[in-house]
């Protein structure tokens, strides 16, 4: 199963700007380390890290095609032109259809939305979907989280007189689509100052563009920002710029005012309102948008995020909440089946990569399947099924490795694909399984260094317990939202031991809950949680020394709020003598 894993000690910043900035805002050197490790050197940059300000947003006409854009959208809505929001059916593209279509629907009764069947017409915009929108006399299609790459498809709606707007936030290719115009903060010609936004972003700057232009309130956008902070999470795109402001207004939203929809994911998620963090979107109310897609429909979560009834969204949501649990048990399942291939030696691939393939596996979970392997084996993993005749699956890969890269080497074997350096998706025909196989696991083979192979731990700073004073908390909780570029702080601690009450708990005793003291407070006990430790219990419960990593995090529960030690690793401490 998965390697030990190794922990790397971050190099600490520069010295003196530690201390004047430590100095100047009157904190401990540890929190400004991280501070100047994030780029913020100064008071003022403090000002502005800590109190994030929409003011700060960029031009929506920075980003190339803007302008063509949102001619295009007051064209449609003046001369009624029917209009179609298409995306794809995660929960990146349904709460960017959320969006964009409550936006438009405010200032046009022609607007519908669009979701792919997962199964019958897979990822992006499809030729089905465009027949769909030609039959129902549609003009204008805006896609949200796709069509980048859809260069033949935006020709064959043109041929049935649609025009499309392409809103995509994914790597575009040589030749654009010829769309009316092309919104992709990556697009090699676009200099707008942010690249890294969601698909859902990408929406959000259309509709502020055009609110711009047309003389409507920026206030009136805000009630749209828990869509979007949902999306900001769920894709797990920096946190860090524009998309942190938007995060921090968006988590702002879903704590005090959510729209109903998200109200009952809340509410079914058994979390805590008011006291929402990125945490508990991308763990808990993400996975259940994306299972309507991956088992039902992803028009379902659009129902869900747009719905203006309480009572229907409430329905709508224990709907959603059932193909949930149903995904669970699948991806259990599969999880399974997948692991007893590569312990077998049934799988396509167990060499630089692991590559397993059953046609009978649901195509909604494989993604989530992939991700498991690469936890229990650490390399770039590829899981396959097979639909529609096409053999069809999802990629992921470790920390350091361009699987992308790897996929696009296959490009000529391959239907379609898309993705991210860390996760893909791909499409072939079977009788290309065998070559793909072997040139992916070449090439991956070529690439790969030993160092990647070895599953780490970043540590930010050592602490010693007596540092975690409510001061350093209290700021350290200001450096929230936390997601990529900006994560959770992890700090380490040697020579702790637990106090006496340290216990399993969750369905068959898998974690661990603890009362920590270090060697230099013995009195002073810490809570602390470790998941899936369970295995270094006895150790522990011994009265045995050893060495933690952790974040440091606030537990909800009842009402009562407590600092919490989540402990990210354990290493005992007779490893080093």
């Amino acid at each position: 199963m998965a390697r030990e894993r190794k922990w790397i000690l971050k190099e600490p910043a520069d010295p003196e700007k530690v201390g004047r900035l430590s100095a100047e805002l009157g904190i401990d050197r540890v929190l400004a380390d991280l501070l100047v490790k994030r780029g913020v050197e100064t008071f003022e940059q403090a000002r502005s890290f800590f109190r994030p300000n929409l003011n700060d947003l960029h031009d929506p006409f920075l980003m190339k095609d803007m302008d063509k854009a949102v001619d295009r959208v007051r064209k449609a809505i003046t001369t009624e032109e029917n209009i179609l929001v298409y995306g794809d059916y995660d929960v990146d593209g349904t709460t960017a259809v959320a969006l964009v279509y409550s936006f438009l629907r405010r200032y046009s009764s022609k607007v519908d939305f669009y979701i792919p069947d997962r199964y019958d017409e897979g990822y992006g915009l499809s030729f089905k979907g465009i027949d769909w929108a030609a039959d129902n006399g549609f003009e204008l299609i805006i896609t949200l989280d796709c069509g980048i790459k859809a260069n033949e498809k935006v020709e064959y709606a043109a041929g049935k007189g649609i025009e499309v707007i392409i809103c995509d936030h994914h790597l575009p290719e040589d030749t654009l689509p010829p769309a009316v115009a092309v919104l992709d903060p990556k697009r090699e010609d676009d200099t707008y100052p942010f690249d890294d936004l969601s698909g859902c972003g990408v929406g959000f700057k259309l509709v502020q563009g055009y609110s711009q232009k047309f003389g409507i309130p920026f206030e009136t956008l805000v009630p749209l920002l828990d869509l979007l902070v949902v999306s900001i999470s769920a894709d797990l795109v920096t946190m860090a710029g524009e998309n942190r402001v938007l995060a921090h207004y968006g988590l702002k939203r879903l704590n005090e005012c959510p729209r109903k929809g998200l109200d009952a994911m809340i509410t079914l998620s058994k979390l805590e309102k008011g006291h929402l963090t990125i945490d508990d979107i991308v763990f808990k109310i993400g996975p259940r948008i994306n299972a309507a897609g991956r088992m039902e429909s992803g028009r379902l979560a659009v129902e869900l995020l747009t719905a203006s009834d309480e009572h229907f969204a409430i329905a709508i949501g224990e709907q959603i909440n059932a193909s949930n649990n149903d995904r669970k048990n699948i991806d259990r399942e599969i999880t399974q089946e997948a692991l007893d291939m590569v312990q077998n030696g049934s799988a396509l691939s167990c060499g630089a990569a692991t590559i397993v393939f059953n046609p009978m596996w649901n195509k909604g979970v494989v993604g989530i399947v992939a991700s498991r392997l690469v936890e229990a084996f650490y390399k770039p993993t590829i899981v396959l099924t097979k639909s529609n005749g096409f053999i069809t699956g999802s990629a992921r890969s470790i920390v350091g490795f361009d699987l992308y890269e790897a996929i696009e080497s296959c490009a000529d074997l391959m239907e379609n694909f898309g993705g991210h350096v860390y996760a893909a998706g791909l499409t072939l025909k079977e009788q290309n399984l065998d070559e793909f196989v072997t040139r992916i696991e070449k090439f991956i083979s070529s690439k790969l260094t030993p160092d990647m192979l070895t599953p780490f731990t970043e540590i930010d700073a050592s602490l010693e317990f007596s540092q975690i004073t409510p001061k350093f908390f209290r700021l350290l909780k200001q450096f929230q939202p936390f997601g990529p570029g900006n994560g959770n702080p992890v700090f380490q601690t040697e020579n702790v031991s637990d106090g006496g009450n340290g216990r399993k708990v969750g369905a068959g005793g898998v974690h661990m809950k603890l009362d920590l003291i270090d060697e230099k407070q013995p009195f002073h006990q810490i809570p602390a949680i470790a998941f899936n430790m369970s295995d270094y219990y006895e150790y522990i419960k011994a009265g045995n020394p050893f060495d933690i990593c952790y974040s440091i995090v606030e537990n909800y529960y009842r009402g009562n709020s407590t600092l919490q030690l989540r402990i990210k690793d354990i290493k005992e401490r007779d490893e080093f003598i």
